[in-house]
């Protein structure tokens, strides 16, 4: 169209100069150095239009060159593009292993095989080839040594996707090394530390952890939650506990698991009279079926006053399967046992559970009804095996 145009006005700019030139062709003269070239004015016009297009041609001719690298260049980036546009396609259907190829196929005539070298090793992981996986990871750090971390971060999620913790902790702290407080590997770090329950070290980046962002706060406060619990659990001595339970956030400590851990490690450290001061403290502003459970694990110094108190609550909370089998535990270090065995077949009819059904079971061997202890302990058994467990028939004595 652009040429038609440029022909066109050619043409009728020639036709005006024809209708002035051939009435008078005029006259040019040109006197170099000594030498006369006279010409009319047309010849002069047709040489000068040579010229140009002589100029014009051999400028095209020296770029053609270039210009067909261009052009070639442009066809195999498209060709590339489309390659890798298939290959994504394949690998979001499930056809992983044609997907790879397509990829690969890309990667040496893009202008930028980075990505296709990653999607690639994502193809392979899918198909579990873990070594083709990191070697297209290879070929991508190789290719981009600029993109480091991004290749590391992708061989990290995808080792932690194929529970390789132990790569993956390798992997995510060379990312560590070049480039600390990366708030993806750090997030991926603290995830690791997680499953690996790892928790000094968890400890440790959880302040970096909050800092960044990163991590959703209920992430956070799972952590951190988990990270006081094991604490607690390994505290030598009540006064550990304690100390450590100062150092939880005000707004975590209503955490059910947090108190739960604990009272259990006042109670495994010797603070029974402090664990029973605090969960009365603790269910009277807030009643929690978890914590009154423990209430009937508390040997407190007073054991009748501590059923007093539980039998108190029983006038409001008559139904709690929990705050029942509390009470027939505090029957049973009170030796009461007729008030035992109805609490026990109480919390058996509402909620029976394997801790009901052991206790029941302690209480009647106490009773001397061995039979029926046995078949409590085995109810209670039933109830986490896989199959229900069948009666052990009395063997009889050999005869003489």
């Amino acid at each position: 169209m652009k040429l038609g145009a440029i022909v066109v006005v050619a043409l009728i700019l020639s036709a005006i100069a024809a209708h002035f030139l051939l009435g008078d062709p005029g006259y040019v003269a040109i006197n170099f150095r000594g030498y006369l070239i006279e010409m009319s004015v047309p010849v002069l016009l047709s040489i000068a239009v040579l010229l140009v297009i002589t100029v014009w041609l051999v400028r095209r001719i020296v770029q053609a060159p270039r210009r067909f690298g261009e052009a070639a260049g442009r066809y195999r980036a498209g060709r590339a593009g489309q390659k890798l546009t298939r290959g994504m396609i394949e690998v979001a259907e499930g056809n992983f292993a044609r997907g790879e190829k397509l990829l690969a196929r890309a990667a040496g005539t893009s202008d930028a095989p980075l990505f296709n070298y990653l999607q690639a090793a994502r193809a392979a992981h899918l198909q579990g080839k873990d070594e083709r996986r990191d070697e297209w990871l290879k070929l991508a750090y190789e290719h981009t040594p600029e993109a480091a971390n991004a290749v590391l971060l992708t061989q990290a999620e995808l080792q932690l996707d194929r529970e390789q913790y132990e790569q993956a902790l390798a992997t995510l702290r060379r990312i560590e090394e070049n480039s600390r407080d990366h708030s993806h590997a750090l997030a991926l770090l603290g995830r690791l530390y997680f499953r690996l329950e790892d928790w000094p070290n968890l400890t440790e980046i959880l302040p970096r952890l909050r800092k960044q962002g990163r991590v959703k706060q209920e992430t956070l406060d799972e952590w951190t939650i988990r990270v006081h619990s094991e604490r607690f659990e390994h505290a030598a001595d009540g006064e550990t506990v304690i100390a450590e339970w100062k150092s939880v956030a005000k707004r975590l400590r209503d955490d059910t698991s947090l108190l739960d851990a604990y009272y259990m490690n006042l109670m495994r450290t010797g603070l029974h009279e402090k664990a029973e001061k605090d969960l009365a403290a603790a269910l009277k502003a807030k009643w929690r079926a978890p914590l009154v459970r423990l209430f009937g694990l508390v040997e407190g110094p007073d054991p009748s006053k501590q059923l007093k108190r539980a039998e108190g609550w029983l006038a409001k909370h008559g139904d709690d399967a929990d705050l029942l089998l509390a009470a027939a535990r505090l029957c049973l270090r009170n030796e009461l046992w007729g008030k035992a065995r109805s609490y026990l077949e109480t919390v058996i009819s509402l909620r029976p559970t394997p801790e009901a059904f052991q206790e029941f079971g302690r209480l009647l061997t106490q009773l001397g009804e061995t039979d029926a202890a046995a078949d409590a302990y085995r109810e209670g058994l039933g109830m986490v095996a896989k199959s229900p467990l069948p009666a052990i028939p009395h063997l009889e004595p050999d005869k003489a």
